[in-house]
């Protein structure tokens, strides 16, 4: 009897996940970004010197870096030329061909509403033009930094609104950029939105499943890091984002794991994240996340509260924090904090 009563007690807290305080329930569920990038097809066809290329959707990152080792400036040249959305979306292989495919690859679009992505001097290090889009930017050195922090960010967030004007300091390339101030520009950052997001407070928010997709492309995004020379990174994770991260836990080789604004992990502790990165965990006294039951039921919510003493992770003062969005303004405890970590200063 106690079961039963338990039961219904946790599947009247998943039904107020959908319809109640957080009023989710009205947005259009999307279709996840998946598999290999456009142009794919052409570059499976293609060979250099008689070799075929390794494939998109086969060959890890580690095998993609020693192809790329192998090829002299010239060919490398040639492929990014003719098959910029495949170089430019391609883990392992070197950054400056990544960029400059991805700003080859936004220019052939044609299409305004990526069109500042191109802009001189910005490190587009992933675009795909699918749907909304996804992207991921770098602020400051990637090749020659001693640390690097990714930034994955929550819902409606997507290439497409990438660069729409936001409140200071908010969003992933605004969070981005005051984390590498707050480190006095000694860590590279990389805006991640390399996933798709769900859009407003619909259903897409209360489940796992674009997580799930988001989770596989990051644990793959880190491999490529990894690839390249780049140090293990320090991982973001805003709301939505933190339960992206939560799902490619075990598959990244992050040093820390930071969430924020989190409505779970899809985990009930630490330990269940099966990870050897340290885990952080803010949340803000206003943050309205607060309000979203820490359940998971019938494939609803995301379980734990990452803040709460029994998940057992570290916790980051945010008190100061105002809202869902400000952990990143400067001058507060949480970016501090944030900083600490990116460096490795933290203890």
């Amino acid at each position: 009897m106690r079961r039963f009563a338990r039961t219904l007690v946790t599947a009247a807290l998943a039904a107020a996940v959908v319809a109640g305080t957080a009023g989710w329930a009205s947005a259009d569920a999307q279709t996840a970004v998946t598999g290999p990038p456009p142009g794919t097809a052409a570059w499976r066809a293609d060979t250099v010197s008689g070799r075929p290329l390794p494939d998109p959707a086969r060959a890890t990152p580690s095998e993609v870096a020693r192809f790329f080792a192998g090829l002299d400036a010239p060919r490398a040249r040639d492929l990014v030329r003719a098959h910029p959305l495949v170089v430019g979306n391609l883990d392992g292989a070197p950054l400056p061909l990544r960029y400059e495919a991805n700003r080859l690859a936004v220019r052939a679009t044609g299409e305004p509403r990526f069109a500042s992505l191109a802009a001189p001097g910005r490190q587009i290090l992933a675009f795909d033009p699918r749907g909304r889009g996804t992207v991921a930017e770098v602020f400051g050195d990637l090749e020659r930094s001693a640390h690097v922090s990714v930034i994955v960010p929550g819902s409606d967030n997507d290439a497409t609104g990438y660069d729409r004007p936001r409140a200071a300091n908010t969003g992933p390339a605004g969070m981005a950029r005051s984390l590498r101030s707050a480190t006095g520009e000694t860590a590279a950052v990389i805006a991640w939105t390399g996933y798709t997001t769900p859009v407003g407070m619909g259903l897409d928010t209360a489940r796992g499943r674009l997580a799930e997709a988001g989770g596989v492309r990051l644990a793959r995004f880190t491999e490529g890091l990894e690839a390249v020379g780049s140090p293990d990174p320090v991982l973001f994770c805003h709301s939505y984002g933190s339960v992206v991260c939560g799902l490619a836990a075990r598959h990244t080789d992050a040093t820390d794991i930071v969430a924020f604004g989190s409505p779970g992990m899809r985990a009930d502790s630490v330990a269940g994240l099966h990870t050897e990165a340290r885990v952080w965990a803010a949340r803000g006294p206003s943050d309205w996340i607060s309000d979203v039951p820490n359940v998971e039921f019938a494939g609803l919510g995301h379980g734990a509260d990452p803040t709460s003493a029994a998940f057992g992770a570290r916790r980051i003062d945010a008190t100061d924090v105002a809202g869902h969005t400000g952990y990143f303004t400067p001058g507060t405890r949480s970016l501090k904090a944030f900083a600490a970590i990116a460096t490795g200063a933290a203890r």
